[in-house]
């Protein structure tokens, strides 16, 4: 069963959020959307310094079962992007809550999240 980090808050559209210094915040995918999706082979993320939208999709994860929208789970500015899974997307699958984040956005907003205890009982996933 896939693990569910106990730390992080969740999107209904399986994006993780991190709590950094201040407002910002970082984001990924959550183990249970990488196991579901497969070997992650291409990661289109957003621009740094555009501006993202809790709810709306902000870029793309192709695997190779299917492709998939990646959402943003909050509202605000994107100050930097993991290049290190643009060059390796398998890091997306390998490590999904360390070297697998995906951007950072000093946010304004969230939007609705989920304690990990709601996540993983909604989602099958573990603590």
């Amino acid at each position: 069963m896939a693990k569910v980090a106990a730390e992080l808050q969740y999107s209904d559209e399986h994006e993780w959020v991190a709590r950094e210094a201040g407002n910002l915040v970082s984001i990924g995918i959550s183990a249970v959307a990488t196991d579901a999706l497969g070997d992650i082979v291409y990661v289109d993320l957003p621009e740094v310094g555009s501006t993202v939208t809790a709810g709306e999709t902000c870029g793309e994860v192709e695997s190779t079962k299917s492709v998939s929208d990646l959402y943003s789970p909050v509202t605000g500015e994107v100050t930097e992007t993991n290049s290190a899974v643009v060059d390796d997307p398998a890091l997306i699958n390998s490590d999904p809550y360390g070297a697998g984040w995906l951007f950072k956005v000093a946010a304004d907003s969230d939007g609705p999240l989920l304690s990990a205890e709601e996540y993983a009982s909604k989602n099958g996933g573990e603590l």
